[in-house]
């Protein structure tokens, strides 16, 4: 008798015990990856659509924002040094980071060494920004595919990781606040019609 108390016990405390989406053994198997992708708007929504905000299985979470710079606490007014930045946080049991790679590549331009599309300047240059050596081995080698198969020198570098630091709220989930102005800039910027040029055969 006593042993099946136990048991009935043992299945109370369970079912009582607190599960959280954020906090359970799935979550302590996340990483996270970082791209500077030109303008960071149309890098997040690469990855993230208007309804959902989550465009693709495995990842929990995108955030815009600043890296690669030596100023701390850079702001949009100032960050000199940064560059716009993705950085996305997904279960690599799910969605693997060769995956969020291909991702990466075909939506930017990665001829071009002063900016992306209509934005120029450091802070708009393309960047794989690796965090542990693995990363790095896969983004290189990476790199050296799409080289082969499109046949021109992809200026884009892959960088060791430097602080990320979170841009301000209005421009986390931009498209999904602010629909027409975002489909209004991607337009202007010419950034649709080039990617079709790049990677229309891809």
């Amino acid at each position: 008798m006593m042993k099946y108390m136990f048991s009935f016990l043992g299945v109370l405390f369970l079912l009582a015990s607190p599960v959280s989406a954020k906090e359970g053994p799935m979550n302590n198997r996340t990483e996270k990856a970082i791209f500077a992708m030109g303008c960071f708007w149309c890098g997040a929504s690469a990855f993230a659509d208007h309804h959902t905000n989550i465009k693709f299985k495995g990842i929990s979470d995108i955030r815009v924002g600043y890296s690669g710079g030596e100023r701390t606490q850079p702001t949009y007014k100032d960050h000199i040094g940064h560059k716009e930045v993705v950085r996305i946080t997904f279960d690599p049991a799910v969605l693997s980071y060769e995956k969020l790679l291909d991702i990466f590549w075909r939506n930017i331009d990665p001829f071009d060494g002063k900016g992306q599309f209509c934005d120029k300047g450091l802070p708009y240059t393309s960047a794989i920004y690796y965090l542990n050596e693995s990363q790095q081995k896969q983004a290189e080698a990476s790199k050296q595919k799409w080289m082969n198969k499109l046949k021109n020198k992809i200026v884009t570098q892959v960088l060791q990781a430097k602080p990320f630091y979170d841009a301000e709220e209005y421009h986390q989930d931009y498209k999904k606040k602010n629909p027409l102005r975002y489909k209004f800039y991607r337009w202007r910027c010419g950034r649709d019609a080039r990617l079709k040029d790049i990677w229309g055969n891809y």
